[in-house]
Formats: C-alpha cells, sequence, structure tokens
C-alpha cells in the first residue's frame, strides 16, 4: 500500500464523502491492516465472504474486543452503553444468538410485518398531513426521524401518552447517545457517562413496557416478545428490553437515515426523481438503489475465530475486521457504474443488512417504510424541490452514515 494511503477514523472527509477513500482502498489494498489495529475489507467478494462465514468468523470475545481501545484492565461490563451492547444478539454468537434471534423472530414474523403496510401507510399520512399546507419542511426531523420511531411505538403497542412528542424525543436523543458504543474507538468519561445514562434511561423506559404487557397482554410486538419461547423457555424482561432498544434504534438510526439519504441521492440524479414520479411503484426499487448507493450502516466488525486467508490476506485468529459494506456495494468488480445513481438497478444484491447468521432481523420492516415513504413523497409531492446545499451530515461517529438537516419545499 502506498504511504500517501491511509485510513483514519477522525478524517472529515468520512463524513462528507468517504467513496473516494473507499475506492482508493479498494483499488490499492482491498485487505488492508490498519494502523488503528484491526483489518479493513472494502471488496464486495471479500466482504460478502466475512460475512456469511460463520465458521471462521462471528463475533469473538466481546470484553477482549472493547479492551482493545482501553486497556487490558478497563472494566466494560461496568459501563450500561457496553453491557446492553454484549447483551444484544447482534453482538453475541451461537448458541446465545441462535436462542435469541430465534425468539425474536417468532414475534417480529414477516406476517406481522406485512400485516402493518395499511398502519404503517397511515403514520405516513399523519406526518405528511401535518405539513401539507406549511409548504416547506426540514425532512430529516419532521418526517425522516418521526416516521420509522412512530412505527416502532405502533409495532409494541405504546400508546399515545406513551408515545408523546415529548418522550419521542428523548427516547431518540437517547438512542443517538447511547449508540456511540457501536464505533471503534475509546470514549472520554464524559461521552461513556452520557452514553451510560441514556441506556439506562432506555432499559427503564421499555423494561416498564414488558411489565406493563405482561400484566395486561395486548395484540403487539412487545406483548409477541413475552410470548415468545422455546425449550429453553421465554425470553427474560431484560432480554426483551434489550431486543427492543435494539429494533427501536434500529429504526432510528438506519431506517431514518435510509430516508434523508434517499431524498439526497435523488436530489443529485433528478432525473431518477422524475422516473419515480412517473411511476410510483418504483418505490420498491428505490428503496433498494438507497441502500446500495448511501447506505446509512457504513461497517460491521468481526472476529476471525481461526487463521484464515480472505483475499489473499492471512487474518490471524483473534484479529478484527471491519468490513465495509458501505465500500462493497460500490465495487464495479460486481456493481456496473456503481457511482450512478439508478431506480431501476437490476442485478446483485447489496450487503447494508449484513449476512449469514447476523443478517438484519427488521431488513423486511426497513424495506416497507422505505417504499412507503418514497411512495408517499412522491405522489403527494411531485414537485418536490430538495435543497441539496441544506445537507448536513451527522459529525459524530462512522458507523452510520446519515444526515441531520435536509430543506425541501414543494
Amino acid at each position: 500500500m502506498s504511504d500517501g494511503l491511509r485510513f483514519d477514523l477522525t478524517d472529515p472527509q468520512l463524513k462528507r464523502d468517504p467513496y473516494p477513500i473507499f475506492k482508493a482502498l479498494r483499488d490499492a489494498d482491498p485487505m488492508h491492516f490498519s494502523p488503528l489495529g484491526f483489518w479493513i475489507a472494502t471488496r464486495y467478494e471479500d466482504v460478502r465472504a466475512i460475512l456469511m462465514d460463520r465458521t471462521n468468523f462471528g463475533q469473538g470475545d466481546f470484553l477482549s474486543n472493547i479492551r482493545l481501545f482501553y486497556g487490558p484492565d478497563f472494566d466494560v461490563l461496568s459501563h450500561s452503553a457496553y453491557r446492553w451492547l454484549s447483551e444484544i444478539f447482534l453482538y453475541q454468537d451461537p448458541p446465545r444468538h441462535t436462542r435469541v434471534r430465534g425468539l425474536v423472530t417468532q414475534a417480529l414474523t414477516a406476517r406481522r410485518v406485512m400485516e402493518m403496510r395499511p398502519r404503517v401507510q397511515a403514520v405516513a399520512d399523519r406526518l405528511l398531513d401535518a405539513v401539507m399546507d406549511q409548504r416547506r419542511m426540514e425532512v430529516i426531523h419532521a418526517f425522516a426521524y418521526r416516521f420509522p420511531t412512530l412505527v416502532m411505538c405502533d409495532m409494541l403497542g405504546l400508546s399515545p401518552e406513551e408515545a408523546s412528542d415529548e418522550v419521542l424525543v428523548a427516547l431518540n436523543q437517547a438512542i443517538a447517545d447511547s449508540f456511540v458504543v457501536f464505533e471503534m474507538r475509546a470514549f472520554s468519561d464524559a461521552e461513556l457517562g452520557l452514553a451510560n445514562r441514556q441506556m439506562d434511561f432506555l432499559l427503564d423506559f421499555f423494561g416498564s413496557v414488558i411489565a406493563d404487557r405482561r400484566r395486561a397482554p395486548r395484540d403487539d410486538l412487545a406483548t409477541a416478545l413475552c410470548n415468545a419461547r422455546d425449550e429453553t423457555g421465554p425470553l427474560s424482561d431484560h432480554e426483551i428490553a434489550t431486543v427492543a432498544i435494539g429494533l427501536f434504534g434500529a429504526g432510528f438510526e438506519t431506517t431514518a437515515h435510509m430516508i434523508g439519504n434517499g431524498l439526497l441521492s435523488l436530489a443529485k440524479f433528478p432525473d431518477q426523481w422524475a422516473k419515480l414520479v412517473a411511476d410510483p411503484d418504483l418505490a420498491e426499487a428505490a428503496t433498494e438503489e438507497i441502500l446500495r448507493y448511501e447506505s446509512s450502516l457504513v461497517g460491521t466488525n468481526r472476529t476471525a475465530f481461526r487463521d484464515t486467508e480472505v483475499g489473499g490476506q492471512l487474518i490471524r485468529a483473534g484479529e478484527r475486521v471491519l468490513t465495509l459494506v458501505a465500500a462493497a456495494n460500490r465495487d464495479p468488480a460486481v456493481f456496473e457504474e456503481p457511482d450512478r445513481f439508478d431506480v431501476t438497478r437490476k442485478g446483485p444484491k447489496h450487503l447494508s443488512f449484513g449476512g449469514g447468521i447476523h443478517f438484519c432481523v427488521g431488513a423486511e420492516l426497513a424495506r416497507l417504510e422505505g417504499e412507503i415513504a418514497l411512495k408517499s413523497l412522491v405522489t403527494r409531492f411531485p414537485q418536490l424541490q430538495i435543497d441539496a446545499a441544506s445537507a448536513q451530515w451527522r459529525r459524530e461517529g462512522f458507523m452510520f452514515r446519515g444526515l441531520t438537516k435536509l430543506d425541501v419545499s414543494w
């Protein structure tokens, strides 16, 4: 690798436009060992191989992975945010992962998601009705954040009182403040203290919801999670609260950013907006293209269980790999004209939902939300003007990519 090419998580360019950096890595050193102490995979073939390989790769020793950034004496589990991260099935290997994921999929079935379509549409309609006469909105806070948040509240059976505007703001802020622990770095005492306090708030909030469903079951996802069981029994209340935070956070961090990222992409490629206006049924395919072109999940981590060769490099047992799905999604060896946004694109699938046993459990819900959001916007506001110059990328973190501001008018 050339001396001038470096991967620096603090580089502001990674927030503004990471794709030239991803391309340089993919072209010059696609399986790159970073001075930060982990491998970085950028080619589609390599990323997919690692994500699909449950034999040689997984989450590994969570405590050791976190201590890489703080030192061997760091008490990981004394911090609520890290303790939650260690307990969520996303960061577990079989058999714990298998049990919890199996019980979650019992509750969050494809049928339940599809039955939600009218209610998801009603949420979108209600939000857009509220701004219709204003002729403009800052779409990230007025719609992109609120839409998936309200959908998840509806799925969990939260009443209007439980999911008031004040509560929603608090929940979203708590997710933003606590999910920083997904990032691969050490945090200051102030940052980690805030993350811990916000995670405690989330655990208390969702713990109270689960306790209420135990007392008074309803036809909702929270009750379904309470009722899910296998030969070892049901999930504990704490496990359900942990899962609920993960599902709620995924809607905020990924689906919300998918909407904002998609609108900005459509602003950059106005001919694609015109195609959507002419045929709103393209919204489903457009959602997949947004997920490929401007993934809100930039990367995900794996640990090698044993010495394994990937892309011509030997990954030693215990070494970490950052698989850059956003780089893989623009690999020209797989996608024709990968830097072109095309709502009619066909061919290979993106990797934004991961792969293998850790494939995103909420993928179908995210797809449904993306399709309904886009279709609602193009049918209601066919002359929508998206002010690309107003776009502001979030400044904190690297693993999740999304906007904090985008103005639109009609």
